[in-house]
């Protein structure tokens, strides 16, 4: 097998190798050299994953591992990397992450795997001469291997980006999260001379972002068959099942009003454009609905009826432990300094009137602050977390058992990033619980009513697959049924 050419340098061709792996594990070096990758024996490779790696080898280096969150993309690429350095004496493997709390969760793992990485992040001073020796002594013979994790602001900055000249042309580049890396920027920051790239993402096609998304894949290659769906994750074990609880919340007079304007704007925009073009119009092909979309998901993100209809929840649940709770963040009203109202808001709730024992997880939360709450809540001393944004991609704490849902955007990305976060598998988890907040949408009128359906006809298809998954089926379609009889949306 041969890596293809880079259209725009010329890359080294390796001849790659399907690789053989074992039942349960992947290759496996008895007597590794110091930070050289080696397979350990704790980890057990599944069929899927197994299937990844031959997958990506067959496709000459190059691809997009589409797995569901929490089915072990991770392992799976550092398992490729193993292999690589097996046939092709791979010497230098860089992971490009879109956060800093990934960066050291990839250390974590690596660690696992042999591996000594330099954590290449905030200050340069901590990390660029470490790189720069490390890379020398790779050249010169003195060291085997090198492994560098970095974020995706690092990676752009001129710091990092005048080392990577020094990276040989045995190097393997992985993207987690890669969908972030379909952003401009980002795109043209990736090294053209590293030839052996993969990207991971269980949603690696952008939001509103066609050439985003065709940039990512010309740059990592296109999605691997088969893709690993969330059926596939429970039915294989790599997830736990769930019950699933929509709980339908109303939107107050003014917020009703507010949304009805909404609706009307994105229907006439809609409107024109059809006159415009001759041709039935779609959401996605709209650029410019994107900020009054974003209006209507954090109108209905930030609904004030949620926060009752959470104390009624939590009032029956006070002794219920390993509970996430994931808010809104931002407010309908533009330019105000509200994006953390509804956090503020579920914490009084939970810890001052229920005495639920909880704490906030944020953006701004310290690094070290971070590890010790997931530490505090994976021991029970901590009964839930309120999170914002920073928990929906790759954050690993399986010790989750129950989550609820206040608020979700639009993206579909983020749904599928938050229900897989809550079903990795954990020796004290037999099944996890979600309960997901649906807001209703007003009464509408006729020139308005039929913007809705195509609005809610993709918002309610994730909330149907994910009722449909789940052990409680029938109870949760049900609860559905009244929405969707509304707004003639039986078909989904």
């Amino acid at each position: 097998m041969y890596l293809k050419q880079d259209p725009v340098q010329q890359l080294p061709v390796f001849r790659l190798k399907l690789p053989f792996v074992r039942e349960g594990q992947g290759s496996y070096q008895t007597q590794p050299l110091p930070g050289c990758p080696r397979m350990p024996l704790s980890v057990q490779l599944r069929q899927y994953q197994r299937q990844a790696m031959t997958n990506w080898f067959a496709n000459n280096g190059r691809g997009t591992l589409k797995m569901a969150t929490g089915s072990g993309k991770t392992i799976t690429a550092l398992a490729i990397a193993c292999e690589l350095y097996q046939q092709i004496s791979l010497q230098v493997l860089l992971v490009v992450c879109p956060y800093r709390h990934l960066v050291t969760q990839w250390a974590r793992e690596c660690e696992k795997f042999n591996l000594q990485p330099i954590l290449a992040f905030e200050n340069l001073r901590t990390w660029q001469s470490q790189l720069s020796t490390q890379l020398y002594n790779l050249r010169s013979g003195s060291q085997g291997f090198v492994t560098v994790i970095t974020t995706n602001s690092t990676l752009i900055g001129d710091g990092f980006q005048s080392q990577l000249k020094y990276f040989p042309a045995k190097t393997l580049i992985i993207g987690d999260e890669a969908h972030n890396l379909g952003a401009p920027k980002l795109e043209e920051s990736l090294p053209r001379r590293v030839g052996l790239r993969l990207a991971l993402s269980a949603t690696p096609e952008r939001y509103f972002d066609d050439e985003g998304t065709q940039s990512l894949f010309d740059y990592f290659g296109t999605v691997l068959q088969p893709e690993f769906t969330l059926r596939d994750a429970i039915s294989q074990g790599a997830l736990v099942h769930y019950l699933y609880y929509p709980i339908l919340v109303e939107l107050t007079e003014a917020e009703s009003i507010s949304y009805l304007k909404l609706t009307k704007k994105i229907g006439r925009a809609l409107l024109y454009r059809e006159r415009e073009s001759g041709e039935s119009s779609n959401l996605e092909d709209h650029e410019d609905l994107k900020p009054l979309l974003m209006q209507r998901a954090r109108l209905i993100g930030a609904a004030a009826n949620k926060l009752p209809a959470l104390r009624d929840l939590m009032t029956t649940r006070r002794e219920t432990t390993h509970t996430l709770f994931y808010c809104s963040d931002g407010s309908p009203e533009i330019g105000q300094r509200s994006s953390l109202r509804q956090l503020k808001a579920v914490a009084k709730i939970l810890g001052v009137e229920l005495g639920y024992k909880v704490s906030t997880y944020t953006a701004k939360t310290p690094l070290h602050e971070r590890e010790t709450l997931r530490l505090q809540f994976e021991q029970g001393k901590l009964q839930g977390l309120v999170a914002i944004r920073c928990l929906d991609e790759g954050v690993d704490i399986p010790a989750i058992q129950t989550a609820v849902i206040l608020s979700s955007s639009g993206n579909p990305r983020q749904f599928i990033q938050r229900r897989g976060r809550v079903l990795r598998p954990h020796p004290n988890k037999e099944r996890a619980t979600i309960y997901d907040m649906i807001v209703l949408p007003p009464d509408l009128d006729r020139e308005t009513i039929e913007v809705e359906r195509n609005l809610l006809r993709k918002e309610l298809r994730r909330f149907v697959e994910f009722a449909d998954l789940a052990d409680n089926a029938g109870q949760a379609r049900i609860k559905l049924l009244n929405l969707q009889k509304r707004y003639g949306l039986l078909d989904i």
